[in-house]
């Protein structure tokens, strides 16, 4: 696979991205790298790195779309961008998938006009891996759609169920429907009228789903509109962090404390494994009739080396395909 990197995504970038592509290489993530942007820094940055050179390319792009510019607006007025750059590789058929941590509503827009949605498809969406206590299961939609219709609720389980069938390769993944309770007459008109489309969808939906079940396991697909799902990931993060924090706090101020801690370590080093984001390093745009990975402005060397090998397996596990053949059915 040839995964195509926008290098002056991330907030530090292009550091990560250039870090995260020799380890990506160098673990044999993927066959083949290729940084988009500035030819002049990306070749200099580079040359501090030992690694295979047939491996890692440079393609020159000269604009970067930044955190903070328009979505939208910028796509269009930063034609040579990096972000723009990337995914029109994917279109010519010079990578198999475009990784970027830049601005999350541009690489949706960018993607969007350059691939084009999927035939049927009404809304593309952002779909998240998240571990739960005895696994990962898929979230979406996380933030692309604010107001969605019954419609795009049952078209996010369909995505959400084919990615989850042939990401991990499992037939008849559960599906459920993020609610204020478990019973079919909770929630608003939406979320009613999806559970009932659901419901006669022929996919395996086990029902409406609470907050407080979201990271237990028991379901493999959760469905929501972007602004819940938004919320969701973010409380999620932080409080995952606020948590890290607080032992943090109240270990460095007892001496028992700190020789527990000593004892417990093995255990906290899984707990944040576990709940590190940059494991899988980025988050799938499903819908779309190509391949981006958006991964997190904050990304170190690290999520990007994971993200790049997500890409690569998203890529080869045939799910854009599969999606389109799905959605032509039907």
């Amino acid at each position: 696979m040839r995964v195509a990197v926008d290098a002056f995504g991330s907030d530090n970038a292009p550091f990560p991205e250039i870090e995260g592509a020799v380890l990506a290489i160098k673990e044999d993530f993927t066959e083949q790298v290729i940084l988009v942007g500035d030819e002049t820094v990306l070749t200099r940055e580079l040359g501090k790195y030992y690694f295979d050179p047939a491996r890692i390319r440079v393609a020159h792009a000269s604009e970067r779309i930044e955190m903070g510019d328009s979505a939208s607006a910028s796509v269009r007025t930063k034609k040579d961008s990096s972000l723009v750059r990337a995914v029109e590789l994917y279109k010519s058929d010079e990578a198999d998938v475009v990784v970027s941590a830049g601005n999350t509503g541009a690489v949706m827009t960018a993607s969007l006009l350059v691939y084009g949605r999927i035939k049927n498809v009404l809304r593309p969406a952002i779909a998240v891996v998240f571990p739960t206590q005895v696994g990962s299961e898929i979230l979406l939609d996380m933030g692309a759609n604010v107001d969605c219709s019954a419609e795009n609720l049952l078209q996010f389980a369909q995505l959400g169920s084919l990615y989850f069938e042939y990401f991990f390769k499992e037939s008849r993944p559960r599906i459920s429907l993020l609610n204020i309770g478990e019973e079919s007459a909770k929630g608003n008109i939406i979320t009613k009228q999806a559970y009932q489309l659901l419901v006669g969808s022929g996919l395996n939906f086990i029902g409406n789903i609470e907050g407080k079940d979201i990271i237990t396991g028991v379901t493999d697909v959760i469905v929501c509109d972007g602004f819940v799902g938004n919320i969701v990931l973010k409380t999620i993060e932080g409080v995952g962090f606020s948590i890290f924090e607080i032992l943090k706090e109240q270990i460095n101020k007892d001496w028992i404390a700190k020789f527990g801690a000593l004892l417990s370590y093995p255990v906290y080093t899984y707990m944040k494994k576990k709940l590190d984001h940059t494991e899988y390093g980025g988050a799938l745009l499903v819908g779309l009739n190509g391949i981006t990975v958006v991964s997190h402005g904050r990304s170190n060397a690290k999520a990007m080396k994971n993200a790049i090998r997500f890409a690569d397996r998203i890529a080869n596990s045939g799910f854009v395909n599969h999606s389109k053949e799905y959605f032509e059915r039907l």
